[in-house]
């Protein structure tokens, strides 16, 4: 059986032992969005791109906010096991490794990736998180071991949207809990620089 709940696309992987990459797109943007950056980050790794399911004024979101940079909190944690049920079913309907799945997200959709590793240490191996802010904000997150995940986030020194300073709180959360951390700046805004996809990319190479 495939899994319901998501509008998505999934692509199997093209080689054996390549991870699923689980593509969360910003807001406004849709399941088809991260589908080149999936392969760019991973060549030959299968593909799981959801759509988020909150109508923010016809965009799509992963989680409800409260106005531009508040989100709501309580929302946040019950959209993440929504997408953590999600993730799990898709492994059992399309058969690839529940334990090789790795998150590459831009903006809202790396808020999400991120709630994922703080709330459901285990689902994911990895992530790639651009433009990321910390998704619980002033709540600390609970106690999780993410000893042996691999996460590189790249983050806009004037960012208007996502404040640098989000970034890096978002690097002490997961460094806290044991991730192996990458936090790259760049210099612009709230975008994807190339340099970044290619440096995220030499990141979750580490991963075996």
């Amino acid at each position: 059986m495939t899994p319901g709940g998501f509008a998505h696309v999934h692509r199997p992987a093209e080689r054996d032992g390549a991870p699923t990459l689980l593509l969360l797109h910003g807001t406004g943007a849709d399941e088809h969005d991260l589908l080149g950056l999936g392969r760019a980050l991973h060549p030959g790794a299968g593909l799981l791109s959801p759509r988020g399911r909150v109508d923010e004024n016809g965009a799509n979101r992963w989680f409800r906010r409260l106005r531009e940079g508040v989100f709501d909190v309580d929302d946040v944690v019950a959209r993440a096991a929504e997408l953590a049920g999600f993730v799990r079913e898709a492994a059992d309907g399309y058969g690839f490794d529940p334990g090789r799945v790795v998150a590459a997200g831009f903006s809202n959709g790396a808020n999400m990736a991120a709630a994922l590793l703080l709330l459901h240490p285990g689902l994911l191996r990895g992530a790639a998180l651009f433009a990321a802010a910390a998704p619980l904000q002033d709540r600390e997150p609970p106690g999780a071991d993410l000893t042996g995940t691999e996460v590189f986030i790249g983050a806009g020194a004037a960012d208007p949207i996502t404040p640098v300073g989000q970034a890096r709180l978002l690097a002490e959360q997961l460094g806290a809990r044991g991730a192996g951390v990458e936090l790259a700046e760049h210099p612009g805004g709230h975008s994807l620089p190339p340099h970044l996809v290619d440096a995220a990319r030499e990141r979750l190479a580490r991963l075996r």
